[in-house]
């Protein structure tokens, strides 16, 4: 124990100042964004209650009209949602087959203009193993 070098610990000082009644109550600044945010919440709770009311209202005098027009209504929403799903599938398909064919001719693009390259490097490997060949029949 006498061969460790003794380290020194410190704590900060923490005073207690008795809570929060000690602090002396809400600021100012509090107090008046409280005063000011309920009547706007209380306005806009009586916004939402309005709003509420009346779209039960409405819900109740609609039910029996669709009630009467469900023969009609029904089969319309069918054919209405059926479309809406192959206008947007058509576009889907359309976008994907214009990427694809975008794709197809810029690598053809890309293949012709490396094409002439290409060429006179084939020619050059040929004309390297021919050259290497005939050299080597003339040793044999």
């Amino acid at each position: 124990m006498a061969d460790r070098p003794q380290q020194l610990q410190s704590h900060p000082q923490r005073h207690y100042n008795g809570g929060p009644k000690s602090q002396g109550g809400p600021s100012a600044a509090k107090i008046i964004a409280v005063l000011g945010g309920l009547p706007v919440g209380g306005t806009l709770l009586a916004l939402a209650c309005l709003t509420l009311i009346g779209s039960v209202i409405g819900l109740a005098i609609t039910i029996p009209l669709f009630i009467i027009c469900s023969p009609v209504l029904v089969p319309a929403a069918i054919v209405m949602g059926l479309a809406i799903a192959g206008f947007l599938s058509s576009g889907a398909l359309g976008l994907t087959g214009l990427a694809s064919l975008s794709r197809v001719f810029n690598y053809v693009r890309q293949a012709i203009r490396s094409l002439p390259q290409e060429m006179d490097q084939a020619k050059r490997r040929m004309q390297d193993k021919t050259g290497k060949e005939a050299q080597e029949g003339r040793r044999a």
